[in-house]
């Protein structure tokens, strides 16, 4: 595998909605350096529900894109799905939480899928894109960042999967969408490192 594209977001008013986002991102042909909180320069604006340590960087993968492409009888550029960087043969469906990513100076670890919210259908322009995008099965992944550095398109990436216990982004995504859970599966998703957010609703909904 390899970087495809890393991207970045300004912010931008959006079409629809009062107020401003930073989905509209767009690659960068330099190298990009990456914190705790993401790449730099990289905006998020709405930080109640985005962004943080535990969601510093989105990855989407290209057969994903080429999945969707077919979907929508369009090309997609790189970036339309606000994800900072986009990788060749991964698809997200296959990643659990722990699973880090090593490219370049950097290494990320899986840490949930991304639940698309009204942004993201209008920046596709389409007010059933939320049901599409959840129906298809194809979220991709928040990452925390393990180890900062640079990458750059065309760094090499290699996955290195979790070694406990295997939970996918796909099947905390399904008990998001077929909430209620049981109180075994809570427990098993607080057994992983998932992010701080689905970590502290797990733990309130157990002392409940």
């Amino acid at each position: 595998m390899q970087i495809t594209s890393v991207n970045i977001g300004k912010e931008q008013a959006i079409q629809g909605k009062s107020g401003t986002s930073g989905i509209f991102k767009q690659p960068s042909c330099d190298p990009v350096m990456i914190h705790s909180q993401g790449l730099v320069n990289d905006v998020i604006i709405d930080v109640e529900h985005h962004g943080g340590v535990d969601q510093a960087v989105y990855i989407y993968g290209v057969p994903d894109y080429d999945w969707w492409s077919d979907e929508l009888g369009r090309d997609l550029n790189a970036g339309i799905f606000g994800e900072n960087i986009t990788i060749s043969d991964l698809e997200s469906a296959a990643l659990c939480v722990g699973d880090r990513l090593h490219m370049g100076d950097v290494i990320l670890e899986v840490t949930a899928p991304r639940v698309p919210c009204v942004t993201l259908a209008t920046r596709m322009g389409d007010p059933q894109f939320i049901k599409r995008f959840a129906k298809a099965k194809r979220y991709g992944a928040y990452c925390r960042v393990i180890q900062p550095g640079h990458i750059q398109q065309g760094d090499a990436v290699q996955l290195i999967p979790y070694d406990g216990t295997r939970v996918s982004i796909n099947t905390l995504a399904d008990a998001f969408y077929n909430a209620p859970i049981e109180k075994a599966q809570m427990q098993l998703f607080l057994s992983v490192p998932i992010d701080i957010r689905s970590r502290k609703y797990y733990e309130t909904k157990l002392n409940e």
